[in-house]
């Protein structure tokens, strides 16, 4: 991220991505997939906000279909607003966070329609860059293909870890998200839910200095990802664990 000032920053990037192993439940083939990404944080005197949004095309393995996701998070500095300190081991700060994720997809057997908003605490921990681990309640509901109208999942736990941590002045980050998530109660068709892991790393490297531009505008690297119980999907069924190595690459301004 890049500071502006002592109270007020901002970072937006506009990414690409791509890997050919891709998973999706009750598909056992691997999936091709392109995604365009937008991403924007920003921090004011109390907080921060996080906007990402994705525009994901497959190949037809998953029928060519196109998905939007977004995803937004704002996050208030408990310590900043209340103007005590919030700080002891590790932890340099305590937060509350609050947020929505969206999508919507055409693969024509599924149409997932995903509403969900979260709500919890957040710890802020004490690295260099950043490091904050939430634990949130979810209520999450869908309307696909056959459910005559919105289905509403059980509240569930959402344990968060996302982090962007500079490997010292190499000109690497190494940066994700960790999500593991409760079960929900049965599915829109009345099937079982399981526990979900979902474990997103990255390992970027700034090029701008190759490519003329001022440090951390062009940034490229590997990504790879860990899904197990995709969607609450129980790990027996075909596609229901993705294991996909990416590229990836972020122009920021």
């Amino acid at each position: 991220m890049q500071q502006a000032s002592a109270a007020d920053w901002s970072d937006t990037s506009i990414g690409y991505r791509y890997g050919t192993r891709y998973a999706e439940p009750y598909n056992s083939k691997d999936i091709d997939k392109h995604i365009l990404n937008f991403t924007h944080a920003s921090g004011y005197k109390y907080g921060s906000n996080y906007v990402n949004v994705d525009l994901l095309n497959s190949d037809g393995n998953d029928a060519n279909a196109q998905e939007a996701y977004i995803l937004y998070r704002h996050t208030l500095d408990i310590g900043k607003l209340s103007g005590k300190e919030f700080k002891f081991g590790p932890v340099r700060g305590l937060g509350a966070t609050a947020g929505f994720d969206w999508n919507t997809k055409n693969d024509h057997s599924y149409d997932s329609k995903k509403r969900m908003l979260v709500a919890g605490p957040t710890l802020m921990l004490d690295v260099p860059g950043f490091l904050n681990v939430s634990l949130l309640a979810v209520w999450e509901s869908n309307q696909p293909i056959g459910i005559a109208s919105r289905y509403t999942y059980d509240t569930h736990a959402l344990l968060n870890a996302s982090w962007g941590i500079p490997l010292g002045n190499s000109g690497w980050a190494f940066e994700g998200y960790a999500n593991w998530l409760g079960q929900k109660g049965k599915n829109e068709f009345g099937g079982p839910t399981a526990p979900e892991l979902n474990f997103d790393a990255q390992l970027m490297y700034d090029v701008s200095g190759a490519a003329g531009l001022k440090p951390k505008t062009l940034r490229v690297g590997l990504e790879y990802q860990y899904w197990r119980n995709k969607f609450g999907t129980p790990h027996n069924v075909p596609g229901a664990t993705a294991k996909t190595p990416m590229v990836r690459a972020e122009y920021h301004f």
